[in-house]
């Protein structure tokens, strides 16, 4: 569905509401030419309790510590930030929605050095499903490892959500979807697993929960620090800084993404090896279920990450 056929109309853009027409840069912005812009993406959900969105905080400080690498300086508090995504939200009447803060380099100079550029925010917010779409939240998904490798972290921080390192994303999701996956998985620069495009990575196995540290070339999820909460919660035990091989993947009993959009997609079929028994497991299916009844908040726990509207 593209924003033309969307119910949304106006974008929050360097402190005053635009119509989304309007929401313009000069075609020689510095973030467009060398990728020098960071950004969140966060849930807004329809909760039991009224609209909330789903750790904004812990998205908001993100936004703040990605900025460091680039001396990159937001001409905004955060509760500025907070308080017109809140209006946004509400000018929208949204009660479901996919949020998108950025701030970039703008309109001064065009050298590599940003000099003088000014630091342009804006955030968006419109209705979004399921990522991955509504059939693979149960059924799983096919993916395939690519053949494109995550940078390391020091070549380009990972631990900043910048916009310039989603090309990387876009090769190697773009390769897996001409072959006929869904999404794919990125190895790093050692051949360990990394992480998806968009998403953290799990697996299951005898009973135990791995996942890649943050070592291992990955961003350092919000959704996967909830997982990780929820099945330490549930008695899980959960190895989260350990180095996956790409052969481990193959021999696993369960695999599933985590992230904002992705939310927790079963993983099915690794290139052409079916994983466990080719559908969601049931330790993937306890996980999602737990998922989504916080946010949805069908249960009580850690209402202090919801930021009802």
């Amino acid at each position: 569905m593209g924003f033309d056929e969307m119910d949304v109309d106006t974008i929050w853009m360097d402190g005053e509401f635009v119509d989304w027409e309007d929401a313009q840069i000069h075609v020689l912005t510095h973030g467009l030419h060398y990728g020098t812009g960071v950004f969140e993406g966060v849930r807004l959900y329809d909760t039991e309790n009224g609209p909330a969105i789903f750790r904004w905080e812990e998205h908001l400080d993100r936004l703040y510590q990605s900025t460091k690498p680039y001396d990159m300086e937001i001409p905004f508090e955060p509760e500025e930030l907070t308080e017109a995504t809140l209006e946004l939200l509400r000018r929208q009447d949204l009660e479901a929605a996919y949020v998108r803060p950025i701030a970039f380099y703008g309109y001064d100079t065009l050298g590599v050095s940003p000099g003088d550029c000014p630091t342009n925010v804006a955030i968006a917010a419109w209705p979004w499903g399921a990522y991955l779409g509504e059939d693979a939240l149960e059924n799983g998904i096919e993916v395939m490892v690519s053949s494109w490798r995550k940078h390391s972290s020091s070549q380009i921080p990972t631990n900043a959500k910048t916009t310039g390192l989603y090309v990387n994303s876009l090769l190697a999701g773009e390769e897996a979807r001409r072959n006929g996956y869904r999404e794919a998985i990125v190895l790093n620069k050692e051949g360990n697993v990394a992480e998806g495009p968009g998403e953290n990575i799990f697996l299951v196995r005898d009973g135990e929960i791995f996942t890649p540290g943050l070592s291992e070339s990955i961003l350092d999820g919000i959704t996967r620090n909830t997982l990780i909460t929820l099945a330490e919660e549930r008695g899980y035990e959960v190895h989260d800084n350990v180095s996956i091989s790409r052969g481990e993947l193959n021999t696993a009993d369960e695999l599933f993404f985590t992230g904002s959009a992705a939310e927790v997609t079963p993983i099915r079929q690794v290139d052409n090896v079916e994983i466990g028994n080719g559908s969601r497991g049931p330790v993937t299916e306890e996980l999602q279920e737990a998922f989504f009844d916080l946010v949805e908040r069908r249960t009580d726990d850690h209402d202090e990450w919801f930021t009802y509207l």
